[in-house]
């Protein structure tokens, strides 16, 4: 299949969450919303039912969401909770609510108070101490419930080892799409930054093992390109997501490709592998236990701000020429974290914009003359 044909597929269904869901049920299975992050998909995926990534929305204005939600909420938390009080979202089965940072906390008990008579709410407390034993014990605890909610749901238990192929469905993902995003950079004449986004995103909306057969047809296809010799510029992008194909617009109208990224919606959420052998809960306990350089998570070595440096080495790396951060209204810990964020990248010699934005933006003409003179100063260096 050629990659043009591919990568117009992953568009549709990054495009088209509502039908991926539909198709789903109308296949007789059951569908639980995932929210941002760092859930344990796996147990959803062995139980047969599709996990359904909820990470708000492009298209829609806060309306209904507005009777629960303060309004200095992100947004990101709102328009979640608006496609489940608007109906977007009723044929889910259920959802997870993972309380990873101070807006998904109380939005738990949001989300359990509005739709807890419509379907499953069920709630994730990771431990902030993630890497120790007591810490790695309570997220067993915790997936444990998960696991047992889901078994109520499909009505018959989970075994281990269903968890543990799934486990392994879920690697073998995770290292298609490292893959695909070092194959990006690489070939960023055919993988424009809207086409990317979309490749990345559509998994949140496919089963795992669909979507990394035709990702791997897809990488399959790229690797027999020559790497392109780019003539624009390279920028890594960071931020929670930066998923808008309007904004990303602007970088292609500037001749910007995305070499890596420090997102959470995409790179962050593929970093990290669990083992495929031993107690399968445990194994993604441990997993979660070795996340890292990531700001919604605990870092005892915070003072060696490892994470911005983390950030730095990575455009290094990538060959990029500088970072753009994407920075969502009122998420606390990103703007806490900026100071120290801007530090690293001054000390490393490394150019970077920060640009304010939310999902229910419509206007980028700020966003759009940032770009472009941001563009103007890296194809000086």
């Amino acid at each position: 299949m050629s990659i043009e044909v591919l990568l117009n597929e992953f568009k549709e269904i990054a495009a088209n969450p509502a039908k991926q869901l539909n198709d789903c049920k109308a296949a007789g299975k059951k569908a639980i919303g995932v929210l941002p992050y760092f859930a344990p998909e796996e147990l959803v995926y062995a139980a047969g039912m599709m996990p359904f990534g909820i990470w708000g929305s492009n298209t829609k204005t806060i309306n209904r969401s507005k009777e629960y939600c303060a309004t200095f909420y992100c947004t990101i938390a709102q328009l979640a909770l608006e496609m489940l009080l608007d109906g977007t979202m009723d044929q889910l089965d259920g959802i997870i609510t993972p309380t990873i940072c101070d807006t998904l906390r109380p939005m738990s008990q949001n989300f359990r108070v509005s739709m807890g008579d419509k379907m499953k709410v069920i709630f994730l407390a990771h431990p902030q101490n993630r890497a120790k034993e007591y810490g790695i014990t309570f997220c067993m605890k915790q997936y444990g419930n998960i696991r047992k909610e889901l078994e109520e749901l499909k009505g018959s238990p989970i075994s281990d080892e269903a968890i543990l192929d799934a486990i392994k469905v879920y690697n073998k993902s995770r290292a298609a799409r490292r893959k695909f995003v070092k194959l990006a950079n690489e070939h960023c004449d055919v993988i424009t930054p809207i086409k990317r986004s979309a490749v990345l995103k559509a998994s949140y909306f496919m089963m795992k093992d669909v979507y990394t057969e035709k990702l791997e047809a897809l990488n399959a296809e790229l690797e027999k390109l020559p790497v392109c010799n780019w003539k624009g510029v390279k920028v890594v992008t960071s931020g929670i997501i930066c998923d808008n194909p309007k904004l990303l617009q602007i970088f292609e109208d500037n001749n910007i490709a995305i070499a890596a990224d420090d997102v959470a919606h995409e790179s962050r959420m593929i970093r990290v592998d669990a083992p495929e052998e031993g107690d399968p809960m445990r194994a993604l306990a441990q997993q979660f236990a070795m996340q890292d350089y990531d700001v919604l998570l605990y870092d005892p070595a915070s003072e060696q701000n490892r994470r911005a440096e983390f950030v730095a080495q990575m455009v290094k790396d990538s060959g990029a020429q500088g970072l753009v951060l994407f920075m969502q209204q009122f998420c606390d810990p990103e703007e806490m974290e900026y100071p120290s964020f801007k530090k690293a990248l001054d000390e490393a010699d490394i150019p970077h914009i920060k640009l304010g934005v939310d999902q229910q933006m419509r206007d980028f003409g700020q966003a759009s003359t940032a770009i472009q003179a941001f563009a103007d100063v890296l194809s000086t260096r």
